[in-house]
């Protein structure tokens, strides 16, 4: 019987919802989420349509102990609510630096979740980072207010390749510092 590597990460609270490490459960709603082309097209990783076996093979990496990338499910069945409503990530850089990502599924839009779950890793800063990249797609400029809300800093433009999109899009960047509290 082959069992789920034990994740070594943890679990935040945030509230009426908590970010949990990924789980092999997960794999059907990244999958159907990740399917829609208004968040593939927000990602730079995501391609549309999605092919079978990303999803899966994505759920897997996150759970791997040889990933830069650590991953957290936005799960809010603790309190009646869906046991993912968007992902949440945290790509380890050098220097104690990391690149944050984030998206929200279409049917939880607009209810602050995205703020929240970026406030809560931040405020949790469980890889002990002394600052915190970005990016987020110039024509997404929700998450730009997201970022902004939270104290990051606007640092320039840049472009990204997006999967979906097969193409160079033009980025902002923020980043956060977090080491000695100083934005």
């Amino acid at each position: 019987m082959k069992h789920d590597p034990i994740v070594n990460q943890s679990t935040i609270d945030a509230g009426d919802f908590v970010l949990r490490p990924l789980r092999k459960s997960d794999q059907g709603m990244v999958e159907f989420y990740g399917s829609d082309k208004r968040i593939a097209r927000m990602t730079t990783s995501i391609p549309h349509p999605v092919p079978p076996g990303h999803a899966a093979g994505f759920v897997a990496r996150a759970m791997s102990d040889e990933t830069n990338e650590t991953v957290w499910a936005i799960d809010g069945s603790h309190t009646g609510g869906a046991e993912v409503m968007g992902l949440i990530s945290l790509d380890k850089m050098d220097r104690q630096q990391s690149e944050i990502g984030y998206w929200v599924a279409p049917s939880f839009w607009n209810g602050g979740i995205a703020r929240r779950a970026v406030h809560a890793l931040i405020s949790a800063n469980p890889l002990r980072d002394t600052t915190v990249f970005a990016c987020v797609f110039q024509d997404n400029p929700a998450s730009a207010k997201v970022l902004s809300n939270l104290g990051f800093t606007y640092l320039g433009d840049a472009e990204s390749f997006s999967v979906a999109r097969d193409a160079a899009v033009p980025t902002w960047t923020y980043h956060k510092n977090l080491g000695n509290g100083a934005d």
